[in-house]
């Protein structure tokens, strides 16, 4: 099965000047944990409620002035529509992330998610076997 198969296609984005206030709105209003940071189509970041939680507010910044670019994860995992899910699911375990964001011709085209892949029941055991490794401690940060 092809990624573009099972991603979702209607993405929220932010620019890398935008509040970090307007990425948490955006998690609000989808129902999503992160945002993909764009520069026109091109993804030059991702922003994730944990990035909001870490680096901000427990850092105690004020999130009506700080913008997504102090937060963001800079160069983030990519996959491609044409790709196997499981590569999709590999990529996931190994950076540990729920969320890949999905690239052609160098536009944001997608992205796949874990729940994405679990809901796909040829798929489960990959999204279990992802869940497992993402959920790992990793001290980076």
């Amino acid at each position: 099965m092809k990624v573009k198969d099972i991603m979702s296609k209607e993405i929220a984005s932010v620019n890398s000047d935008d509040p970090i206030e307007k990425a948490a709105q955006l998690m609000e209003q989808y129902d999503v944990g992160s945002i993909p940071v764009c520069s026109q189509d091109r993804i030059v970041g991702i922003v994730t409620d944990r990035d909001i939680a870490l680096r901000s507010v427990a850092a105690g910044q004020d999130i009506k002035r700080q913008i997504v670019k102090d937060i963001m994860t800079s160069d983030p995992a990519v996959g491609s529509p044409e790709m196997d899910v499981n590569d999709a699911a590999r990529i996931m375990s190994e950076k540990q992330i729920r969320r890949l964001p999905i690239v052609e011709n160098n536009s944001l085209v997608g992205i796949v998610a874990l729940g994405d892949i679990s809901l796909e029941p040829a798929l489960s055991d990959s999204a279990e076997e992802t869940l497992t490794d993402i959920s790992k401690p990793n001290r980076q940060f």
